[in-house]
């Protein structure tokens, strides 16, 4: 197994926590951490049809088999068992007693807020980062590499081929999830919307053209983009808004939590195509602000990411909220500098707020400024979030 950042914060919350929940998109590697990490748990799995219908039928009957430490995975099939949970961590009061895993967070998060709060820790694992890859000396030397291959573990523990690999991934997971929680009847026009999302990747998000597009509702479109967030499949990337009047741009951008899954549904084939691609931009930055994302999650914390753009079309890709401060990043696929990247930094520093970093990742090699703007790689993601 690749060893996972997250792995520190998630003994930590087991000394802290009766229950540790563990969320994150289907393949990320959830339960190849938890059973690698805690041999001495034991393990259930919720998909399997036989435990599944126990825990339904006879929950009491189904926990009396788990007198000890217990990873329960996928746990969001069976979200009745949360407050039988509750009753047994009320009365033993022991710390690190049950590992909960799950792949859709609407179902947990909504029997966790009944059930379990106050009584649980929740952390997010996505797929690999870049410093993971690195750490176990799987290194590309352009972004168009890791952008074709992602990040799902099973690519790299199995030397999968990417392009099979997210076939099949799209196929098994995104389709036959989708499926089941919102009763799809027509694959080809849920298949149209999704690459219809992939291609305005990092856009903001105008529901009555895309629904117009795919030849649903606008309401049918942000349904499905709420199960595909709900799912881990995109993330929503919100604006920042705070105080800066009405002419600020309210509306989301969507990315995804992979960009490999991105690349496979824009037919991206091999490695080479992704510099020719037209959203190559948008390609970058969906790596970075993905990377960032991990970053947070690593280490216990809130994403507080945001981007921020005004009706005069002034922006700054990504802006991080974080120790009462704001930092500001510019995400550039260019590999030479240009001084106007920290344009839009110099702008929002002046007129909205004060940033307390301000930086540019690029892809090209880091270098210092008098100015104190921070010019970054892309590969350096470990100096982009705060230190759990």
């Amino acid at each position: 197994m690749i060893k996972r950042t997250i792995t520190r914060e998630l003994l930590l919350q087991l000394q802290e926590y009766p229950i540790v929940t563990l969320i994150g998109p289907r393949q990320s590697g959830k339960t190849t951490l938890v059973r690698t990490v805690l041999k001495e748990y034991d393990y259930v799995s919720l998909e399997n049809p036989e435990n599944r219908q126990l825990a339904t039928e006879d929950p009491k009957a189904f926990l009396r088999r788990y007198t000890g430490k217990t990873i329960l995975d996928e746990v969001q099939r069976t979200p009745q068992l949360l407050s039988y949970l509750q009753e047994i961590v009320d009365e033993e009061r022991e710390n690190g007693r049950f590992v909960l895993t799950g792949s859709h967070q609407l179902e947990l998060r909504a029997a966790i807020s009944q059930s379990l709060a106050g009584r649980t820790g929740v952390l997010h694992l996505l797929p690999l980062s870049i410093g993971e890859l690195k750490a176990e000396g799987i290194d590309f030397d352009d972004f168009e590499s890791y952008v074709f291959h992602g990040f799902f573990p099973r690519i790299y523990d199995q030397q999968q081929r990417p392009r099979t690999a997210y076939s099949s991934y799209y196929q098994t997971y995104v389709e036959r999830d989708v499926r089941q929680l919102i009763e799809l009847k027509n694959v080809a026009v849920f298949e149209k919307f999704i690459k219809l999302l992939a291609g305005r990747v990092g856009q903001i998000i105008n529901y009555n053209s895309l629904s117009n597009d795919v030849g649903v509702s606008a309401n049918t479109i942000k349904q499905w983009l709420s199960i595909l967030e709900a799912s881990f499949i995109v993330y929503k990337l919100s604006p920042y808004f705070e105080n800066f009047g009405k002419r600020v741009i309210k509306s989301p951008k969507y990315y995804f939590t992979d960009v490999g899954l991105l690349a496979y549904l824009l037919d991206i084939g091999k490695i080479s195509q992704v510099s020719r691609d037209p959203l190559v931009g948008s390609l970058f930055e969906n790596l970075v602000i993905i990377e960032f994302l991990k970053c947070q999650y690593n280490h216990g914390e809130r994403a507080g990411l945001y981007f921020y753009r005004d009706s005069y079309g002034n922006e700054i890709d990504l802006i991080l909220k974080q120790g009462g401060g704001l930092s500001g990043v510019e995400i550039k696929s260019a590999s030479t500098w240009s001084s106007g990247f920290v344009k839009g930094l110099e702008r929002f520093n002046k007129n909205n707020a004060v940033l307390q970093r301000k930086l540019v990742v690029y892809s090209g090699e880091p270098i210092s400024l008098s100015s104190g703007v921070e010019v970054l790689s892309f590969l350096s993601t470990s100096s982009l979030c705060q230190d759990g």
